[in-house]
């Protein structure tokens, strides 16, 4: 179907039950929402999966010179708006990766997991970015298909039908479009928005992609508290394509749960930690302005990462409690210091943490700490 979003009309194949979950899915430069054929396939028992084509690309509208990563980003929550979805999962590839990156900042409210294949918060060069815009407008993409081509997949895949499927893909990409994206992806750069990022996210990458290495993949993984990193082995820089059962695979056992188990779960182990009273309480006081705000931090914060088994409860209460004191989160401290009889973290315990934070954020911040979580104990004391 054909969606009239802001300036452009974006082609969008839209499939699976209409009242299910939404996923949405942003495909690489130089492809269309075809390299996803295999994922909707899969994810359209269970979720209603939304494939548009990126501007520029497949039947979406080219649009002249050059673009940015936000505009992009901009599209996919005009579409959004347009088919009414409030909230989506949202898995991106390569250039999608980066979209769906900075989709995630711009309108955090919107997005409620990321999968992240074979992306980068940076893809450098700027100078072979616009040097490949400027070879694709003056002479089209057969100027560059061989090249791109040797990255997208590995050798022994070169030959299969797939792979002369995605060259046609290439192809049949107007040269315009592909430029602007490329021009996009020069300037791009979210080393400072994705680690603000507080979402279950899965990042998946080949370990034989050249374009978006490993590295790139662990970066972003390192970024994003509580993201999973997954490699595929013998798999390049497309591997929607060249490996589509594990791709799928990957991605309906990071989707298995539920968001919404998120937030349930979130709210469990908020009221635990926390307690039934305060909790109540900060609940009485949501209004319409901040309940999305306090919806996504516990889905995320409570619901991500507290239920994470790879640290005990009482670990992650003390370094919440250092991180608190060594940013002087002064509010947020006292709250988590109050949180530690539910914790089982001890007054002991949170002294031997505040010694740790003068060492290593600095005395004047742990001397604000210490007297914020001496006063907040002894008024644990009364009654």
């Amino acid at each position: 179907m054909f969606i009239q979003a802001g300036e452009i009309t974006i082609h969008v194949q839209v499939d699976g039950p209409p009242s299910a979950p939404a996923v949405l899915l942003l495909h690489s430069l130089g492809t269309s929402s075809h390299v996803w054929d295999a994922q909707a396939e899969a994810l359209a028992q269970r979720f209603r999966v939304i494939r548009p084509d990126l501007r520029g690309h497949g039947l979406t509208t080219v649009t002249a010179g050059p673009t940015t990563i936000e505009t992009l980003a901009d599209d996919a929550v005009a579409l959004l708006d347009a088919l009414g979805i409030a909230t989506a999962d949202v898995a991106g590839l390569s250039i999608g990766g980066v979209i769906a990156q900075s989709l995630a900042a711009r309108a955090p409210s919107r997005v409620r997991s990321l999968i992240l294949c074979d992306t980068a918060m940076v893809l450098p060069t700027a100078e072979s970015w616009h040097a490949r815009a400027a070879t694709v407008r003056a002479h089209g993409l057969p100027a560059v298909a061989d090249t791109v081509m040797t990255r997208w997949v590995t050798p022994p895949f070169a030959t299969a039908p797939a792979a002369r499927g995605l060259r046609a893909m290439l192809l049949r990409t107007d040269p315009e479009g592909y430029a602007a994206a490329a021009e996009a992806l020069a300037t791009a750069d979210l080393t400072a928005s994705t680690p603000t990022l507080r979402l279950p996210t899965l990042v998946i990458v080949g370990d034989q992609d050249a374009s978006t290495p490993l590295p790139a993949a662990q970066a972003i993984a390192a970024a994003i508290p509580g993201a999973r990193l997954a490699i595929i082995p013998g798999a390049a820089h497309i591997p929607t394509v060249e490996h589509p059962a594990a791709v799928t695979t990957l991605m309906l056992d990071f989707l298995a749960t539920p968001v919404e188990d998120f937030y349930t779960a979130g709210m469990a182990i908020r009221r635990q930690v926390l307690g039934e009273a305060h909790v109540n309480r900060a609940s009485a006081a949501i209004t319409d302005f901040d309940r999305p705000f306090q919806e996504f931090i516990t889905r995320t914060a409570w619901g991500g990462v507290w239920t994470r088994p790879g640290l005990d409860r009482r670990t992650r209460s003390l370094l919440t409690i250092a991180l608190m004191a060594a940013l002087g989160h002064h509010e947020e401290l006292k709250l988590h210091v109050r949180a530690s009889r539910n914790t089982g973290a001890t007054p002991s315990d949170i002294a031997e943490v505040l010694i740790q934070v003068a060492a290593y954020a600095g005395i004047p911040a742990a001397n604000s700490a210490v007297r914020v979580a001496k006063e907040t104990l002894k008024e644990m004391e009364t009654p």
